[in-house]
């Protein structure tokens, strides 16, 4: 501990020793105790001062915390309150990792019991918010021993979760019960057309392959903008993949009954040509189908000029009644992550993946695009079509010509795959998909698995492990976010 009577002798003394904590009296000969703040701030941000002062003139305060002080303390000051603040500018981070991990060791053992009963849908999502929660809290405390027991809950439960997808999927589609999923072909009709019409303006903003870990990062700053109206979580289909998914969204439809419907708008993994090139003609069928007749727009954003030249033009969609944005960010971020080593190295672990998401929201045009959203008074809806899993295990797989080149599902005919490791559907119309050829097939990867094909096995499998892939079935790729929100 060092001691000073005036500014200046206080910042030779920092100069020369790392301090902790800085006790900073306002009032001192020479240089004042703000003064004297920015200086040592200036030397080094990050080291918490507490302000000492007589006085609570609001001017002072204001200055001295909007210069970053850690706390002050009004005179005169006794020494239990210097140890309580000792503790809690020094003590902060070892306390909340200490009561973080304590609380956590609690919730495993009662998510432990869970993943040992048969849960359904409604338990599935909680116990995912739940994993998601703690992952995120976990990997704020800094508290890393217990970050990968919870890693190795989150493997147990899509072990368990894609027992349950295997069990029920084919049910699901065929059902019309109260405990079938909302899932991409019914979110629109279930979540969405509720919220059309009525005088005032519905914004549909789906952000392409966006889980729900990425939601609860981005979250705070969307709740700056507006109010919180309800948050959950629907099913994506089988294959977790953009073409299938989203026009499922768009259309209503399963993608068999859209290619029934619209026949040459639906292109098959083989067909040439881009493969979500009529969503907003699906999305007009739907619309008439449900009897919503009003004004809508339909924008999908893949470059940043779009995205700047698309907030211009948010007073003129106030007369529609639905605005529909697909932005196309994140799906382009998990790809440049597989492809680019740069990427890879910036995005190394879920983490930073999520900080990526976070910091690119922050600095982003479908912020702006919120942002002059959020002066009208407006309904908005946050989704994504699919989300992705970190891939880690190989399993091998052979197809033949047509086969798919996607890392989590394939589709072709004379399939040879390890039984163990997929959701074999033989009959692809049972899960209402489209199939090219009496014998085709479709398989869907478990768990963290991605398929290999055995010539030059070694060199694919460590090209693609660790990276973020989707089409399979895991909670991160089909458990997906639903967002309501309004104007504050």
């Amino acid at each position: 501990m060092s001691t000073a009577t005036n500014g200046d002798d206080a910042l030779d003394l920092f100069d020369e020793t790392a301090y902790d904590i800085v006790f900073l009296d306002e009032n001192m000969p020479g240089l004042s105790g703000l003064e004297t703040l920015t200086q040592i701030k200036n030397k080094n941000p990050r080291v918490p001062v507490v302000m000492i002062t007589k006085s609570e003139e609001e001017h002072i305060m204001e200055e001295a915390i909007g210069s970053k002080i850690s706390d002050y303390l009004i005179k005169p000051v006794n020494p239990n309150q210097i140890l309580l603040t000792i503790k809690k500018n020094l003590d902060t981070k070892r306390l909340v990792a200490e009561t973080t991990s304590h609380n956590y060791q609690r919730e495993f053992r009662e998510i432990g019991m869970k993943l040992g009963d048969r849960l359904n849908y409604q338990e599935w999502k909680d116990v995912y918010k739940k994993l998601v929660y703690w992952e995120l809290e976990l990997e704020r405390s800094k508290e890393e021993g217990m970050s990968e027991i919870l890693q190795s809950q989150k493997v147990e439960a899509n072990a368990q979760f894609f027992k349950f997808v295997q069990n029920n999927y084919i049910d699901w589609l065929n059902g019309d019960g109260d405990d079938r999923p909302t899932m991409s072909h019914t979110l629109f009709k279930n979540k969405i057309a509720p919220t059309v019409g009525g005088g005032k303006p519905t914004f549909m903003i789906l952000i392409d392959n966006l889980r729900w870990d990425q939601w609860e990062v981005i979250k705070p700053s969307v709740l700056d903008m507006f109010k919180l109206k309800s948050e959950d979580i629907f099913l994506s289909i089988l294959p977790t993949a953009t073409q299938y998914a989203r026009n499922a969204i768009f259309a209503g439809l399963m993608p068999l009954e859209i290619e029934r419907r619209f026949g040459n708008k639906w292109l098959n993994d083989e067909d040439e040509g881009g493969k979500n090139q009529y969503e907003e003609d699906f999305l007009a069928d739907q619309l008439q189908r449900l009897g919503l007749n009003g004004k809508f727009s339909y924008n999908k954003i893949t470059k940043v000029q779009a995205g700047k030249k698309l907030v211009e033009s948010i007073p003129n969609m106030m007369n529609n009644d639905l605005n529909v944005i697909v932005y196309n960010f994140v799906d382009m971020l998990s790809h440049a992550r597989t492809e680019m080593e740069v990427i890879r190295e910036l995005a190394d672990d879920e983490a930073a993946y999520r900080s990526i998401t976070q910091s690119w929201f922050e600095h982003s045009p479908l912020k702006d695009i919120m942002e002059r959203i959020a002066e009208h008074d407006v309904n908005v809806v946050i989704t994504t079509d699919h989300g992705t899993v970190r891939v880690q295990e190989p399993s091998k797989v052979v197809g033949d010509r047509n086969t798919n080149t996607n890392l989590r599902y394939k589709q072709a005919k004379n399939l040879n795959y390890e039984e163990k490791d997929v959701f074999a559907v033989r009959n692809p119309h049972d899960a209402y998909l489209p199939k090219v050829n009496v014998s085709q097939s479709f398989i869907f990867a478990k768990e963290d698995k991605f398929f290999a094909y055995p010539n030059n096995y070694n060199y694919y499998v460590n090209y693609y492990r660790d990276t973020f892939q989707h089409g399979g079935i895991s909670m991160e790729e089909m458990l997906i976010p639903i967002v309501h929100l309004g104007s504050k």
